[in-house]
Order: structure tokens, then sequence, then C-alpha cells
């Protein structure tokens, strides 16, 4: 459709001519996207996707049957709090919008969509003003909402405690992945590998020490690919932790040969995160931990005097 590209940075009315006493069609929520078809003083027809194309846009692949994504809607609306692609400072404008609502989303008192047009708003600043300084950003803030909602939502489900992650609900890796490669190197692209990580990971561990010796291996290669990465200290904290708690399941199991084995890991994996990120309270937290495993206090499982 020809002209500008447009969002709302307000919950608003669409109607079937330029005036409130006027038929409505439609609530256009914030974010949603519009192209802006003419003007009217003080409105504007647009037309603004749906619910169903906004969230078929983060895949890749075709939907299957020529009829399953309804057409934009069409209407007018009063032309108050609208980003367009013209705007001066726009994508500044839906970066600080997008920022507020990500922050109203974790205020219980905060709107109940606030998560969902945080998304939305971001995904606008890349899509229209794909030359702004603060895409990858807003590109990566995107995805990783779409991620933490999707998996706050698979820990509701009886399958978040299989040990096996085959077995699990997975979060849709679509929209991280793009990150990795539209800006592969970056830190953005090392938080969105990180966010990968929960797909890989047991549920309940149930004893077995199959998936913390896995779940180590993926932290370490993960330090290894992005050695400087924002996410970077934790990976190998979280390295640590399952050294640690190797070294207690291998010791309450008899085999003292590859619970040795595992504290030594567990210290050599601390030094690591210590000499490279001395500043950072992972740092702290795994020299803790392994002062506890020098003492004999476990970590992990029923405490043994």
């Amino acid at each position: 459709m020809a002209g500008p590209r447009a969002t709302v940075l307000r919950v608003t009315w669409l109607y079937i001519s330029p005036d409130t006493g006027s038929q409505k069609v439609e609530k256009v929520q914030v974010g949603r996207e519009m192209v802006v078809a003419e003007k009217n003083g003080a409105w504007m027809r647009v037309f603004a996707n749906t619910d169903i194309a906004e969230q078929h846009s983060d895949k890749d692949t075709p939907m299957v049957g020529e009829d399953e994504t309804p057409p934009p809607i069409s209407g007018w609306l009063e032309a108050k709090g609208i980003v367009e692609e013209t705007t001066p400072n726009g994508d500044q404008i839906l970066m600080g919008a997008a920022a507020d609502q990500e922050s109203q989303a974790s205020n219980p008192r905060g709107p109940a969509n606030a998560a969902q047009s945080a998304r939305l708003l971001y995904r606008r600043v890349a899509e229209m003003f794909p030359n702004s300084p603060l895409v990858p950003d807003a590109a990566w803030r995107a995805a990783d909402i779409q991620w933490q909602v999707e998996k706050a939502d698979a820990s509701t489900m009886s399958s978040a405690h299989e040990r096996d992650p085959v077995f699990r609900e997975q979060m849709d890796e679509d929209a991280l992945h793009k990150v990795i490669k539209n800006y592969p190197r970056t830190r953005w692209a090392a938080l969105a590998a990180f966010d990968l990580i929960d797909n890989k990971l047991c549920g309940d561990w149930e004893g077995s020490t199959q998936c913390p010796e896995k779940e180590a291996d993926i932290y370490l290669k993960y330090s290894d690919e992005y050695p400087d990465g924002p996410r970077t200290a934790r990976a190998l904290y979280e390295a640590v932790y399952r050294y640690a708690v190797l070294k207690d399941m291998y010791a309450a199991a008899g085999d003292d040969r590859k619970s040795n084995n595992a504290l030594s890991q567990a210290r050599t994996v601390a030094a690591q995160l210590k000499g490279h990120f001395a500043d950072s309270d992972y740092a702290l937290q795994a020299g803790a931990l392994v002062y506890k495993l020098d003492e004999g206090v476990p970590v992990y499982g029923i405490e043994r005097e």
C-alpha cells in the first residue's frame, strides 16, 4: 500500500469517517503497524494490520492457504500520538515509548498488554527507521520480549518438568536467530544466543548426571563463542554451579574419581571467571561456591554431615 508507515503511542479508535460521532470500526493497539492513506485536518485515514498479521510477520515460512491472513482494516483516526516515518527523531520517540511499556510490563499495576505493546514498538523502530543506530537494540529487545513471554507460558505446562528438552514446549527461535544473522559478533547476537540456551536445558534433572554435564558443556561453549559478551560471566557461573552439582552427585554415588574431577573443573572455571570478570557478582558467587565445595558443604540435594 502506498503512503508512509506509522504507528500509535496510545490505544485509539478507528472510525468509519473523520468524526467521533461516526461508527467505530476497531480499536488500534499501541505499536500496531499502519500505512497512512490520506490526511484530513486533525484526522488520518489508515490501513492497520491485524493481530494475526503482526504475529505471523515474525516467521520466515509462508502461511498455508491464501485466505489465512485477514486483510488490513481501514478507517479514520485522530492524529494524536501518531509517529510516522517522516516524524523528526521518530526512532528515538518510539524507542522511548517502547522502553516505557517494557518497564510497565514488570509492574503488577501496569497495563496487562504492556509487554506486547513494547515488543510491537521496538519492531516499529526497526521497520520504520532501518538506518537508525537504535535498530540492533530494538530488534533484540523485540525478540527477547517475545521469548520471555513464551518462556513464562511454557513454564506453566506439565511438560516443563520433562528432563529431556525434546519433550518440553519449545520457544520459537526465529526472531532471535534473525538477530544473530543480521548482527553477527555483536553484543545483541551474544544476548540472543544466550536466550536460545533455554530450549536446550533439562526440565527436572531427576538426579541424572547427564543433565548438568550437558548443560555445563553448553555454557562453556557459549563462553568460548562470546568471550566478552554481556552474558558470558553468567554463563561461566552457570557452568561452575553445574560442576559443583556433579561433584555432589558423584560423591553420593560413591564415585570419588569423578567427584574430584568435577571439583577440579569447578575451580578451573571459577578461576577463569575471576580472571576475566573480576568485578562481576558472578565471579564472587562462583568463589563462594568453590569455598563451600572445599569445605565439604553440599550444594545439591540433601545436606550430609
